[in-house]
């Protein structure tokens, strides 16, 4: 067993240490919005920002004090350090002084809320089986594009919440490995399709929470892998009309949080493995009839929080109870709604699938006169 050295290194046992697991993808945030679309009781859902760098930071306090249980006394200037079969993990948190090098078997590497700027070029040298890597909560401002060609085996790749404002060219050209690209919360303005063209195992990419105002055509052609796809929390208008043409497998589309005025009928035609569906937050005032037509598995659907009066006959005719699925729910709060005729198609619908509606009391109606402020439900259930 190694002891504390110069380098600031504080090796612990798998059975001390209990360094967060393999990248959660989001789920954190996702659980909890399930538990609360699966619960009348509680509240609207909340933002998830700052979720999992609190998560992260209440697992460095768990491993501190697992370190003492277990007759360590932990160095505050040293990194925390776990061996398995499979390689060594570190673990660098404020206080603790970042080391001069890490152990040629490192496989896993977080070094998170350092308010790190920049990152010399060499800093992954000597680390050649490394597949996660966590720079999170710094104040990374730029890569350089060989940043990562001493780690070819990389899975993982989290920059959330740094300064980020582009990516270098070139800078996954050894990264075919990769299948998790997490840029959460950075300064992202545009994107160029030409950065990600190596991540073919690309299985979720993460661009939420940046300054995105359009994509560019292609962005994701060459990602067929794609499983989740997470765009919320940007400034889109508008999306390119092949932005999901390549990937064919997707299970989850975050598109909340941006503006978007209309979802036309061919974006997520090529998608009938879409499970859940975030379109909350938007401005939507149109959506095509046939824009959910062939989403055969969708479990969920947010359309909360934007601006439709009405929705076309036959838009819910693959959705429901009777297509077996929506089977986590639906929510629809939060919108002017003009509970006239034209609802009528939605209005049976409601009726057929309320046990899985969600937020009913805040989905309303906003005109005509006569029934403003009625609860939709309440309208299509009367003669």
């Amino acid at each position: 067993m190694w002891v504390e050295t110069s380098q600031w290194l504080v090796p612990l046992s798998p059975a001390q240490a209990g360094i967060r697991p393999p990248y959660q993808t989001k789920g954190t945030w996702m659980e909890k919005r399930e538990a609360a679309m699966s619960s009348w009781s509680l509240e609207r859902k909340q933002s998830p920002v700052g979720w999992d760098s609190h998560l992260s930071r209440i697992l460095f306090l768990l491993l501190l004090s697992v370190v003492s249980a277990q007759g360590v006394t932990p160095n505050p200037d040293a990194c925390l350090v776990s061996h398995s079969g499979n390689g060594s993990s570190i673990s660098c948190q404020p206080p603790a002084r970042l080391p001069h090098y890490f152990p040629a078997d490192t496989v896993y590497l977080a070094v998170e809320f350092f308010n790190l700027t920049q990152l010399p070029t060499n800093t992954l040298q000597g680390i050649p089986n490394l597949q996660e890597l966590h720079l999170s909560s710094n104040q990374l401002e730029d890569l350089s594009a060989k940043f990562l060609l001493p780690v070819p085996q990389l899975k993982v790749l989290d920059l959330t919440r740094n300064a980020l404002t582009r990516l270098p060219p070139g800078l996954f050209q050894v990264s075919a490995a990769l299948h998790t690209l997490v840029l959460k919360e950075n300064q992202l303005k545009v994107l160029e399709a030409s950065w990600l063209h190596s991540l073919k195992a690309l299985r979720h990419l993460d661009l939420s929470g940046n300054q995105l105002q359009t994509l560019p055509p292609g962005l994701l052609a060459n990602f067929t892998d794609l499983l989740i796809l997470d765009l919320g929390n940007n400034q889109l208008q508008t999306l390119p009309p092949d932005l999901l043409s390549g990937p064919l497998r997707l299970e989850r589309l975050h598109l909340e949080g941006n503006r978007l005025q209309e979802l036309g009928k061919g974006l997520l035609v090529h998608q009938p493995k879409l499970r859940y569906l975030f379109l909350n937050n938007n401005r939507l005032a149109t959506v095509a009839a046939g824009a959910f037509r062939g989403l055969q598995k969708l479990d969920m659907l947010d359309l909360s929080n934007n601006l439709l009066t009405t929705v076309p006959k036959g838009l819910w005719m693959s959705l429901g109870k009777a297509a077996g699925n929506m089977k986590d729910g639906f929510d629809l709060s939060g919108n002017p709604w003009i509970c006239d005729r034209k609802l009528d198609d939605l209005f049976e619908w409601l009726v057929a699938n309320e046990g899985k509606m969600f937020f009913r009391n805040d989905t309303r109606c906003a005109g005509p006169k006569a029934l403003k402020g009625q609860m939709l439900l309440v309208v299509a259930r009367s003669p």
